[in-house]
């Protein structure tokens, strides 16, 4: 489902083969929240999602962990940011924004984190709508304007 979605909407976009459970439950041992259901079922049909340019629309599950846990424990981010605990990020902009889903309420839908300014906002309403979005807009004023 997940792959025929993205397909519609981007036919160029690129898929990796699907992610292990056991990398998945990685992602929930290291950082002690859950993978949203829709994101696991996208990962276990695909470990990644590459629009176009090579955009990294969705993170395999290995850089969801490492992202995630540096995110979460790295000093310098402590000094800059507000805490990325409660916050899964799994793609970005290319250009430092982020994407993610905040663990304690799947309501929310995804958010973006701005990196530039620290901002964190809803752009979409759910996984299916932020693939949708991504995959289907020149740059970044899909969520710029939203």
């Amino acid at each position: 489902m997940w792959v025929e979605l993205a397909a519609t909407a981007y036919p160029e976009a690129e898929f990796a083969p699907l992610a292990s459970t056991e990398a998945i439950n990685d992602i929930e041992r290291r950082l002690g929240d859950s993978v949203p259901a829709d994101l696991r079922a996208l990962l276990l049909e695909t470990d990644g999602v590459l629009g176009e340019w090579a955009l990294d629309v969705v993170w395999t599950a290995q850089r969801i962990a490492e992202d995630n846990a540096q995110f979460r424990t790295d000093p310098s981010f402590a000094e800059l940011y507000q805490s990325f605990d409660g916050l899964l990020f799994f793609g970005d902009n290319g250009g430092g924004d982020q994407f993610a889903f905040v663990a304690d309420d799947l309501r929310a839908g995804v958010m973006v984190w701005e990196h530039e300014t620290d901002t964190r906002r809803k752009v979409a309403d759910s996984l299916a709508d932020y693939l949708g979005q991504i995959l289907t807009s020149e740059g970044d004023e899909w969520y710029e304007q939203r």
